[in-house]
């Protein structure tokens, strides 16, 4: 195969991270005989310091022409962040019109700890049973962060409104790519929502339910949002399938099912669209440990998995890179935030290390 990239390094850890990413994504180019081009292009909080927007022209023209996109998180220091305009902000210009740009309307976080690595998560071993293997589908381009915003005043009082608006096409969609993966999987779709509060919920779950009907092979349930909160932490195993969550609500669980893994470093995601897709870790760009060779590379690695799986298609080359993956973990080894203070220092791995360790694998 034979494809270009756009390369996003991002701020803060994303250039250390993506590095270790690029570096598995060749060998497994290598040894599979395909041949990738990458286009690196800025984007970020430093790009509107060096380019004048977070998201500049350039880098506009090489996502174009690229086949897919590698992007690290962005963000800098909070004394830096507050030198930016708030409208040329990263997550405002930057972020969002990539998802807008390129319709990546289906977001795909995996929450994946198998027993042996049970003891990651800070609840107790037992919950973790048999082990966790929940697919998070999170609708990316609607909702409350797409809708419109004002901030005013009406009879002395200032206010502010986000409008929070869905379409039948945009809940149908994302429910149709929950309820295949489910289907694929042979496992459990669970919908979450606030129906008993919100119209957009509501309306969200009459359109779910319609999608369920053409799926009756799929084990099908639907879920108040702070009761999947409560019951994440309380029994996560029985969310263990597909979940699929609209764009706030999803923003805020996934990072919950990443504090139930242990770290955010263990939560690599796809945001796909009907004709290109990138892939990114779920977390920030962690500016406080930036440059220091300790950040955990495995959400950016599983990250390019998700490039080879869901942008091209390759699934062998996906379950080369996440058998990697876990073997290094299952061979006792840990990045910093995973290892307990009293940890065999040796087998403590510095971000470049534990690249080398899953290029190693390959």
């Amino acid at each position: 195969m034979k494809k270009t990239i756009a390369v996003l390094e991002g701020d803060g850890i994303g250039p250390e991270i993506v590095a270790e990413s690029i570096k598995v994504l060749r060998a497994v180019e290598k040894k599979f005989g395909h041949d990738f081009r990458l286009d690196y292009a800025p984007f970020g909080a430093e790009a509107y310091f060096t380019d004048g927007s977070p998201f500049p022209e350039k880098t506009i023209r090489i996502c174009d022409e690229a086949d897919a996109i590698i992007k690290g998180p962005v963000g800098l220091p909070v004394d830096k962040m507050r030198r930016i305009p708030q409208e040329m902000r990263p997550e405002i210009a930057a972020i969002l019109p990539l998802r807008e740009r390129y319709d990546t309307f289906a977001n795909y976080r995996p929450v994946r700890l198998p027993k042996a690595l049970a003891s990651f998560s800070p609840l107790k071993e037992s919950l973790i049973g048999e082990g966790l293997d929940i697919l998070m589908i999170r609708e990316l381009v609607g909702g409350i962060y797409f809708g419109a915003k004002t901030e005013g005043s009406a009879t002395g009082m200032k206010y502010a409104a986000d409008d929070c608006r869905y379409t039948h096409e945009q809940v149908r969609r994302v429910a149709v790519v929950a309820f295949e993966e489910a289907r694929k999987r042979r496992s459990p779709m669970t919908d979450i929502h606030k129906a008993n509060v919100l119209a957009t919920s509501r309306f969200w779950v009459e359109v779910v339910d319609d999608v369920a009907r053409s799926y009756p092979d799929v084990e099908y349930r639907s879920m108040l949002v702070d009761n999947a909160a409560f019951q994440l932490v309380r029994d996560p195993t029985q969310f263990n399938g597909v979940v699929l969550l609209e764009n706030m609500q999803g923003d805020i669980l996934t990072d919950q099912a990443g504090g139930v893994l242990g770290s955010l470093g263990l939560m690599p995601s796809a945001c796909i669209g009907p004709e290109k897709g990138y892939v990114e870790p779920a977390h920030g760009s962690a500016p406080d440990i930036a440059g220091q060779n300790k950040a955990n590379p495995y959400s950016m690695i599983g990250s390019v998995a998700f490039l080879y799986e869901m942008c091209f298609g390759l699934h062998a080359e996906s379950e080369v890179i996440w058998n990697a993956l876990f073997t290094v973990f299952e061979e006792g080894y840990r990045t910093v935030e995973l290892a307990p203070p009293d940890y065999d220092p040796a087998m403590v791995l510095t971000t470049s290390q534990f690249g080398d360790r899953v290029v190693g694998k390959i």
